[in-house]
């Protein structure tokens, strides 16, 4: 399937209304279609990998086709030069967490762009970072504790970044950390318990909610 069709198939089941709903929950409703994830990753499906067809579908802007394009670029192909392209385009929390947790953090380039991203002053920037974060501890079978223990003092950190996409991005990624497995499960609740002592009313949400799962018997019992 070529950008073209995919754009015509997207914009026939735009729905003005899903819109409106979307942008009650956050998203950027500039040129947003109001087209569902369901839709988005069947379309996905029968396009396939294509990373010249990512970019297509990048380039034209639309909120919906650039969902889409993470699920059928290739991560082999991604290279840094587009990872930064595509980060400082970010206007919605959802385009950035699709983007991270189903493309960037399958590339090489992952680990080091939680760290330098993690820093960056631009609200969706940072908060990409602490989601690669939060996608690594998910998806990175062969990485070792000792990097995501590496990422705890920068969680940390930023846990005082009172900008909503942030905080709750720094949260996700100390939560997900902490159910990667017992030992690092230990290290992110003595990092909330860090953070939860922080005078900062933001630090203290990030390290209550955190702990709250972090601690919960759910948890607790799939750990063991």
């Amino acid at each position: 399937m070529t950008s073209i069709e995919l754009i015509a198939e997207l914009r026939s089941h735009a729905n003005p209304a899903n819109v409106a709903g979307m942008a009650q929950f956050g998203i950027n409703p500039h040129d947003t279609l109001g087209v569902s994830i369901p839709v988005v990753r069947e379309l996905a499906k029968r396009a396939g990998r294509d990373h010249a067809l990512a970019a297509a579908l990048w380039e034209s802007g639309i909120h919906e086709a650039r969902v889409l394009a993470a699920l059928v670029d290739d991560p082999r192909w991604v290279t840094e030069e587009q990872m930064e392209r595509w980060v400082t385009a970010f206007d919605s929390w959802d385009v950035c967490d699709q983007v991270c947790s189903n493309l960037f953090d399958r590339t090489p380039f992952a680990w080091d762009k939680t760290v330098a991203w993690s820093s960056r002053p631009e609200e969706f920037v940072k908060r990409a970072g602490f989601v690669l974060m939060a996608a690594l501890a998910v998806h990175d079978k062969r990485a070792s504790d000792q990097q995501f223990e590496a990422l705890l003092p920068i969680i940390a950190r930023e846990a005082d970044d009172a900008r909503n996409f942030v905080r709750k991005a720094v949260n996700w990624a100390l939560r997900g950390i902490g159910k990667r497995n017992r030992a690092l499960n230990t290290l992110a609740i003595a990092t909330a318990q860090t953070i939860g002592a922080m005078p900062d009313k933001t630090a203290r949400w990030v390290a209550a909610d955190a702990l709250r799962e972090l601690t919960s018997d759910a948890v607790q019992a799939r750990l063991r």
